[in-house]
């Protein structure tokens, strides 16, 4: 499970936000496929890079936070 950033409108009506996603496929480190859970559906998204902008996916946060404490203890 990963975040995907909706794109939001274009005049800034509908803001872009967080959504829950499914990681379909690793294309590599940073470029995956996604299945994406909306509140009125799911779409599917290939070939999505990692980032904190529209049209883009980022691990949680309990995630990051996960990771990093496991750097810490190497």
């Amino acid at each position: 499970m990963v975040y995907y950033k909706s794109y939001g409108s274009a005049g800034g009506k509908f803001p872009s936000v967080d959504r829950a996603a499914v990681i379909t496929e690793v294309i590599s480190e940073t470029e995956v496929s996604l299945c994406v859970l909306n509140p009125s559906g799911m779409f599917f998204n290939e070939k999505v890079s990692q980032g904190q902008e529209g049209g883009q996916w980022d691990w949680m946060p309990f995630q990051k936070d996960q990771q990093a404490r496991l750097e810490s203890n190497k």
